[in-house]
């Protein structure tokens, strides 16, 4: 353990100091960290002002530091907050196995901590509790609706489906793509074809450009996060040769990007995760256990995921 929280310490001293945003609230009786991957995806921007919101209402001090969705910067940060002796952390891990060190260090400090949307390696360290989506789930919706998709079009289940994966190590990629070819996988006349994203909408509008030359035919889409699916929406239309409005798609976490392009009749679905109340609640349970003591009765809280189209984007926690 000493080992660990030395290497942590010269990492935070290599790469501190941080500029982190400061939300805070008058006569603020705590004050919480709260890291996640990177503002460059708008579903992270749209959790740090959720948790700024609660934290106003709750009168709590905010430290956010984004890691740039680097796993030693994330590690530097929790660190830092370490340093400065925070309360309570908030924590959106970049991987699953690999920013579990720094949490054991935050044990070692006997600074809380709990997880929002991405979960840590079960046991590997000791979280007071999780609260995400039922990514899961998630990805099985996903499947069922692209499986029913191609059955209204051939009467049967078949065809020819792309996955766009995201970051390998994530628990959400893991997850959704578990439930989605879980789904897919009952179905023998549907072949799947797995790519790697990386969460990222430049990197699946390259991955499908390489796709479309070396898949020239396929009927659906899934993209494990809006980013990589309407990168990948970009790609199909300036191929020329992709009928994107005739290719199902869909993807997931209902970014208002996303739902203007299902307004728009481009993109056909995606799965909304409510990274609203995920944060709200996850931010909860770390104050009242700071306040009052309090430990959930279940650590783990997972929040079903809903299928978003055109007939229900009012539905979306980010409708517009």
């Amino acid at each position: 353990m000493k080992k660990v929280v030395l290497l942590l310490v010269v990492c935070a001293m290599v790469l501190l100091p941080f500029s982190g945003t400061l939300a805070s609230a008058q006569e603020a009786d705590l004050t919480i960290g709260l890291s996640f991957p990177s503002l460059a995806f708008a579903w992270f921007a749209f959790l740090e002002q959720a948790v700024f919101d609660k934290a106003e209402i709750l009168g709590v001090e905010v430290v956010s530091l984004e890691a740039e969705n680097r796993v030693d910067r994330q590690m530097a940060i929790v660190e830092d907050m370490i340093i400065k002796e925070v309360d309570g952390v908030l924590l959106v891990p970049i991987e699953i196995e690999a920013i579990v060190p720094a949490v054991l260090a935050l044990n070692a400090a006997g600074i809380p901590v709990v997880t929002v949307d991405r979960r840590l390696a079960e046991g590997a360290a000791e979280v007071l509790a999780h609260v995400g989506a039922d990514n899961l789930e998630g990805g099985r919706k996903a499947g069922q609706f692209i499986v029913d998709k191609l059955t209204e079009k051939y009467g049967e289940p078949r065809g020819v489906v792309i996955e766009l994966y995201g970051t390998p190590g994530a628990g959400p990629a893991i997850d959704r793509s578990a439930g989605f070819n879980e789904v897919l996988a009952q179905h023998p006349g549907i072949t799947v074809h797995t790519r790697t994203a990386y969460f990222g909408r430049a990197d699946g509008m390259r991955v499908m450009e390489d796709v479309i030359i070396g898949i020239p035919e396929f009927d659906a889409v899934f993209g494990a996060n809006d980013e990589m699916i309407l990168g990948g929406l970009e790609a199909m239309k300036a191929s020329g040769v992709v009928d994107v409005e005739a290719t199902i798609t869909i993807g997931f976490d209902a970014l208002p990007d996303a739902l203007a392009s299902i307004d728009q009749g481009i993109l056909d679905a995606t799965i909304e995760q409510f990274p609203g109340r995920q944060a709200s609640d996850g931010f909860q349970v770390l104050i009242d256990n700071l306040r009052e003591g309090t430990v959930p009765t279940e650590p783990i809280t997972l929040i079903e995921p809903t299928v978003i189209t055109a007939a229900n984007l009012g539905d979306a926690e980010k409708a517009f």
